[in-house]
């Protein structure tokens, strides 16, 4: 395959990919995305053991503040990478990432009281903060045009392996703990120790990701912006050889000006055509937090009891909806490069929003059991083939070089404000409005976000990052 270089030709091609080389950097890469699904989902199996252990019954604000933590930590840590991935560069602060997931594994599995729980939480957030924002823009940077949008939703593939590990584990620690049956304080043995199992074992995938990430070179895009094109093109020749690292090196420079190497101008972000593609990548980041979903993933104990579903039940649901995921995120890289990255979010935003209306109307008319559990993972897969990776796929594409790492962390951010602001929310939205209402709200969100993507939202699949960057903001300047 070939694509167009900065003036227009043919030039650059792409018949001579080394596709091992670039499937297992994404690989590596993206076991940034494991920790984060582990890490993200284990919450969601945990709950319902440290509520008692930290005695949450009753307290929805506390409750709250135990999810919300790991967030506030995520916010914390795409803002530094909005800040440091541009000048230390990806593969450093993916190296800090992993650290941050093995301390917040072992401290949480040893925390002692709720403060040290959510102070360890917070640093995984930290950890996943990072992950998020520079996994996806790594992989993006490093794929040829026509890998990219495959490769980067590896990022959201290995995202669901994560959870489903947690799901797994979670399962296993629950069952072991059922047969130990209650302790000397009175409490079950999965209130008192099961759930800090739960967390520690994400200690293992984090040092296989340290290891691993030394292994893999820099981002090439980030190497031309330091002004470092030697170096730049030594790992694209890894790609693809002498004669495409040459043009793509080229192709490269035609987006960075002299003057912008090894720079960041802020004050660039507020040009008003790369301002709104920051406001779209925003909102596409919040869309994707607010579809509702992962109040599901991290209250699925709550939503289901509320179902009739026994505790046994919800964890056993839970493997099932990581497995579900699972799979339609395969589907996902098997067509994001043929439908394209619009007509999925078109479809991804329409359909949630039918199914949060159903399960609200189920909930409403006290419809439940079953039932919920069936529109719950007919959601779940609608989301892993749409939102949860093309939301990724769209903030690695949509920004320029010079400016990708600033603008990606502003969206990033904003993804996880939402988040934190979805999952504090869900527990006393349940109490005050209640559960039915709550689905209604996030159905009617969608319904605008399906509004707006129809009308906003340009098609970036079959070209490069330069390319896109060419069509949306003009030749060179914006």
């Amino acid at each position: 395959m070939n694509h167009r270089n900065a003036a227009g030709n043919l030039a650059i091609d792409e018949s001579h990919i080394n596709g091992f080389f670039v499937w297992k950097v994404a690989f590596i890469a993206a076991m940034g995305g494991l920790l984060f699904g582990y890490d993200f989902m284990v919450i969601g199996g945990a709950t319902i053991f440290y509520e008692n252990f930290f005695h949450l019954t009753g307290r929805p604000d506390l409750l709250g503040l135990s999810v919300g933590s790991s967030p506030v930590g995520c916010i914390l840590g795409a803002a530094f990478s909005m800040f440091f991935s541009d000048l230390y560069g990806r593969k450093k602060l993916l190296i800090w990432a992993s650290v941050l997931f093995g301390v917040s594994a072992v401290g949480t599995a040893m925390a002692g009281n709720f403060v040290a729980f959510n102070i360890f939480r917070l640093i995984g957030g930290a950890g996943i903060g990072l992950a998020a924002n520079l996994s996806p823009m790594y992989i993006a940077e490093i794929s040829p045009t026509s890998y990219r949008g495959k490769v980067v939703t590896t990022n959201q593939f290995t995202i669901m392996i994560g959870i489903v590990l947690s799901q797994i584990v979670n399962l296993f620690v629950q069952q072991h703990g059922e047969k130990i049956g209650l302790t000397a304080s009175g409490m079950s043995w999965n209130e008192v120790m099961g759930w800090r199992w739960m967390f520690g074992f994400m200690a293992i995938p984090a040092i296989g990701f340290f290891a691993l990430i030394f292994t893999v070179p820099e981002s090439p895009r980030w190497l031309v912006k330091k002004g470092r094109k030697e170096e730049a093109e030594k790992v694209l020749a890894m790609v693809g050889g002498a004669s495409y690292a040459k043009n793509e090196v080229a192709d490269i420079s035609s987006t960075i000006s002299d003057e912008e190497i090894a720079k960041i101008n802020i004050r660039e972000l507020f040009e008003p055509k790369l301002f709104k593609i920051i406001l779209l990548g925003m909102f596409l980041a919040v869309i994707q937090q607010w579809s509702g979903l992962n109040s599901i993933f991290a209250y699925s104990h709550q939503i289901f009891k509320d179902a009739g579903i026994s505790v046994s039940g919800t964890m056993l649901s839970l493997v099932f909806q990581g497995l579900t995921m699972l799979i339609f995120c395969v589907v996902a890289m098997f067509i994001v490069d043929h439908i394209g990255r619009k007509s999925l979010m078109i479809v991804g935003t329409l359909g949630i929003s039918i199914i949060h209306l159903l399960i609200g109307l189920s909930f409403h008319y006290q419809k439940t059991g079953i039932l919920v559990v069936v529109l719950v993972m007919i959601a779940i897969a609608l989301y892993a083939m749409t939102l949860a990776p093309i939301v990724w796929v769209l903030l690695s594409e949509l920004f320029p070089n010079r400016v990708r790492g600033v603008a990606m962390g502003i969206s990033v951010v904003a993804l996880w404000v939402g988040y934190l602001i979805l999952t504090y929310t869900f527990p006393i939205m349940r109490e005050q409005i209640g559960i039915a209402k709550t689905f209604w709200i996030y159905s009617a969100f969608l319904f605008v976000a399906f509004l707006v993507i129809c009308f906003a939202l340009p098609e970036t699949k079959g070209k490069s990052l330069e390319q896109i960057e060419r069509d949306l903001f003009g030749k060179h300047k914006l």
